[in-house]
C-alpha cells in the first residue's frame, strides 16, 4: 500500500452534517444532509447546480481525511484530536484538520456578547467587545501552534504506529488579530509589570502566566484563521497566539488579561504542564517549542509498492525563530544530505521540505534533522533522555526514524 487512497469508483457521499446548532433555544444553522452521485463520465450529465452545498463549500467526497481522536482521552471533553500530516498538502493546515485540545469541551460563545477585560497594572482598564476589537489595527501572520504534549508517546522508546499519532498535535495556520503591544500602548502599563494572566471562558477556566516581555513581542489577539473567523475548537471568537510557545498558553475563548508584577501559579503552570526530570526536581515555565522535524513521507504504516524514484516530503519547524536548514539521512544518521525547503521558511511557522530519494528495495532507515536560525540542532532521544530522564512528558523533540523494509513496509523504530 501506498499511502492510502478512496476508492475512484462509484461513490455515494454525505456532503454535510444534518444536526442544528442551538443557541438560546433557537436554531441558528442547519446544513441539510445530501448525497452526491458520481458519473462514470462526467462529461455526459450536467453537473450539480451552484450553490447546492449551502453556499459554503465542501471538500471533494472522494477526500475522507480526518482528525483522529479516542487515542487515550479521559474523556470526550478533556480530550485530543491528531491532525492527518501525512497527507497534509502544502504547509498550512485546513481550518477543519487542525488539532485540538480541550480542557472543559468546546464552548458555544456568541460573539456578539463575548468581552476581553483587561486590568491589573493598567492605567485604564477596559473591556473590549469583538467590534471595538475588529476596528484596531491587525496583522496577519502564519504560525505553527504545537501541544506541549506532542511526540510524548515517543519518550520511553518508538511506540505509536503513524505520523498522525507521533506528530499530530501540531498544526499551522494563517491568523489575524490585534498586536497586544497596541492594546497595552493604549492602556498604559504601570510600572513594575511584568506578567500577564491569560484566562479563557471555557468550563475549564484555562489560565496561564504569561511574561509580559513575550507579550509586547510578538503576542497578538486573534479572531480570523485562514482566511475566515477562529473555528469554535480553536477559540472562537478569540485566541490568544503567542507564537512559538507550548499550545495550551495561546489561551482560546479569551476573555480577560490581568497584569501583575508576577506569575500566577495556576493549576497548569505547577502541578500540570511541568517537567519531572530524572533528578526529581521539576521544569516550570517551559515555553519555546523548540527547533524538531519529521517526515511525513514515507512513515508509519506505510507501504511502498516497489522500488524506484520516490520524494522524501515532510515538516520543521523551531518555536525559536525560522528553520535554517534540514537534513535527511537514508542510514539512521550515520550520513546526512541536504533537503529542499519548499518556500521561504517563516519565523515560528513550519516548512515543507522535500529529498529526491531512489530506493533499491534493500532495508533503509530514514531520518531528519533541522537547525534553526539560532543554531539549534535538533536532538537525538538519547540526548533528550540523557538530559531530563524517561518522566519528563512534555517537549520531546528528537530525531524520529522510519524504517521501510525490504517489501515496501514503513515502521516507527
Amino acid at each position: 500500500m501506498f499511502p492510502r487512497n478512496p476508492s475512484r469508483r462509484r461513490l455515494l457521499a454525505a456532503a454535510a452534517g444534518s444536526v442544528p446548532l442551538m443557541l438560546a433555544g433557537r436554531a441558528v444553522a442547519e446544513v441539510a444532509a445530501k448525497e452526491i452521485s458520481v458519473p462514470e463520465d462526467p462529461t455526459k450529465v450536467p453537473g450539480r447546480p451552484v450553490g447546492s452545498d449551502g453556499g459554503y463549500g465542501s471538500r471533494s467526497p472522494f477526500e475522507t481525511e480526518k482528525r483522529l481522536t479516542e487515542l487515550g482521552n479521559p474523556s470526550q471533553i478533556t480530550s485530543w484530536s491528531y491532525t492527518p500530516l501525512a497527507t497534509q498538502i502544502g504547509n498550512l493546515t485546513p481550518s477543519g484538520l487542525h488539532y485540538e485540545r480541550h480542557h472543559g469541551g468546546i464552548p458555544a460563545i456568541d460573539p456578539a456578547r463575548h468581552e476581553l477585560f483587561i486590568h491589573g497594572m493598567v492605567e485604564h482598564p477596559k473591556r473590549f467587545n469583538m467590534a471595538d476589537l475588529k476596528r484596531m489595527p491587525s496583522i496577519t501572520r502564519m504560525h505553527f501552534i504545537e501541544c506541549s504534549g506532542n511526540t510524548l508517546t515517543e519518550w520511553p522508546g518508538p511506540t505509536a504506529k503513524t505520523v498522525q499519532v507521533t506528530h499530530g498535535l501540531l498544526s499551522t495556520s494563517e491568523w489575524t488579530g490585534v498586536p497586544f503591544s497596541f492594546l497595552a500602548r493604549n492602556l498604559k502599563l504601570k510600572p513594575g509589570a511584568a506578567w500577564v494572566l491569560a484566562e479563557g471562558a471555557d468550563a475549564a477556566v484555562m489560565t496561564r502566566s504569561i511574561p509580559l516581555d513575550k507579550m509586547l513581542d510578538d503576542a497578538f489577539l486573534a479572531y480570523g484563521q485562514n482566511g475566515e473567523a477562529i473555528r469554535p475548537e480553536q477559540g472562537y471568537p478569540l485566541r490568544l497566539m503567542l507564537p512559538g510557545y507550548e499550545g495550551n498558553m495561546s489561551i482560546k475563548w479569551l476573555r480577560r488579561l490581568e497584569i501583575s508584577d508576577r506569575p500566577y501559579m495556576t493549576r497548569e503552570e505547577t502541578s500540570k504542564y511541568t517537567g519531572l526530570n530524572a533528578n526529581g526536581m521539576a521544569d516550570k515555565f517551559v515555553f519555546d517549542m523548540e527547533a524538531k522535524s519529521v517526515i511525513t513521507f514515507p512513515s508509519g504504516e506505510m507501504k511502498l509498492p516497489g522500488p524506484g524514484r520516490y520524494e522524501i516530503a515532510g515538516l520543521a519547524w523551531s518555536g525559536r525563530g525560522r528553520i535554517r536548514s534540514v537534513e535527511v539521512s537514508l542510514d539512521g544518521g550515520k550520513s546526512w544530505y541536504p533537503a529542499h525547503l519548499d518556500s521561504p521558511p517563516e519565523p515560528k511557522c513550519t516548512v515543507r521540505f522535500t529529498f529526491p530519494w531512489r530506493w533499491d528495495g534493500q532495508p533503509v532507515l530514514l531520518a531528519s534533522r533541522c537547525t534553526d536560525e539560532t543554531g539549534m540542532v535538533q536532538a537525538t532521544r538519547e540526548d533528550l533522555v540523557a538530559l531530563h530522564g524517561l518522566n519528563y512528558v512534555y517537549h520531546y523533540n528528537a530525531i524520529q526514524h522510519w524504517a521501510v523494509a525490504a517489501d515496501g513496509g514503513v515502521s516507527n523504530v
